[in-house]
């Protein structure tokens, strides 16, 4: 017999549920400085306002100029200007842009390096990032699960390059998932994140690192996914299935901060620095060869059949 064993491990605490960004005031501490790291769009709409509204001892810094494709230089910018700024508690509100800024900004701040993220990455030197600022995740989006990974993408498109800040200090302690915050996003954006989402169940049910809890929650991702999406973009509005498509997104998310992805996600990183093609759609265009390969030699039927009506997804 060959030996064989698995664990599993998610230490993010989840608020979800319509209305409860309203919570927030009750998960920050007494005082102390809050460091807000969202996107410009958030702060003309009034949502960083809602936001500072619920910060009522804090002194908070906003930090709203997070781009697509957080860049390592600008990372590393900000590390420096904020790491003297006694920050209690780091907010990321926004899609994976923003909270992959934010959690990079988590573990940064606390690094005795210069510079940490040219020091290590781009020399490719062995580090642990073991220390953090409390993150409190808000994602604004349903794809990427960032809020529930221990890893987040800096992009270094000077050299086109993808490097990975990983480990458990890059959890976010908490996320809190109100879909309403979902229900303006564009069309186009819709079907892009929910492509990445999509892809990371794929690639985690395809994973030579899955176990069964993260298969179940790959599974139960993509049952969501191919009900709600089809519904949503006929009715946007709709907060029922926003709500499931958040969900998708939530459980994709522990299954890869499992497994991580496969193959479709290393194709797309190229494709994305060189083309500025979106990630959720770069990730998708491999995704129903690779699921007729895995439909040829796969013995899991209950996977094949979800392939399948995957696949029927994908092409309509």
């Amino acid at each position: 017999m060959v030996d064989s064993h698995w664990s599993f491990s998610n230490p993010v605490a989840i608020i979800a549920g319509v209305g409860c960004l309203s919570t927030l005031g009750t998960m920050l501490p007494e005082t102390g400085n809050v460091l807000l790291v969202t996107t410009e769009g958030f702060t003309k709409r009034g949502l960083v306002q809602r936001i500072k509204d619920q910060c009522v001892n804090n002194d908070v810094i906003v930090y709203d100029e997070v781009t697509p494709n957080p860049e390592l230089d600008e990372l590393d910018r900000r590390i420096e200007l904020y790491k003297n700024k006694s920050i209690e508690v780091i907010i990321a509100l926004g899609g994976g842009s923003a909270l992959d800024t934010a959690k990079v900004l988590s573990v940064g701040l606390h690094d005795e390096l210069h510079n940490p993220l040219n020091s290590v990455l781009r020399s490719g030197a062995f580090h642990r990032w073991d220390k953090k600022v409390h993150l409190i995740a808000i994602p604004t989006t349903s794809g990427t699960g960032s809020e529930v990974t221990p890893f987040a993408t800096v992009w270094d498109s000077t050299n086109h390059k993808k490097y990975s800040v990983a480990g458990d200090a890059v959890y976010p302690n908490c996320a809190l998932l109100d879909p309403i915050l979902t229900t303006t996003l564009p069309v186009e954006e819709t079907i892009n994140t929910a492509l990445d989402s999509i892809s990371h169940s794929l690639e985690s049910l395809w994973n030579k690192n899955k176990t069964p809890i993260s298969e179940l929650y790959a599974k139960e991702s993509l049952l969501l996914s191919i009900k709600a999406l089809p519904i949503i973009l006929s009715d946007g509005s709709n907060i029922e299935q926003r709500e499931n498509l958040q969900k998708a997104s939530l459980f994709a998310g522990i299954a890869i901060s499992q497994t991580r992805t496969a193959i479709a996600h290393s194709i797309s990183y190229p494709l994305t620095s060189h083309f500025n093609v979106p990630h959720g759609l770069a990730c998708s265009f491999t995704l129903i060869e690779i699921i007729k390969i895995y439909l040829n030699y796969s013995k899991d039927e209950a996977s094949k059949a979800i392939m399948v009506k995957v696949s029927h997804l994908l092409t309509t």
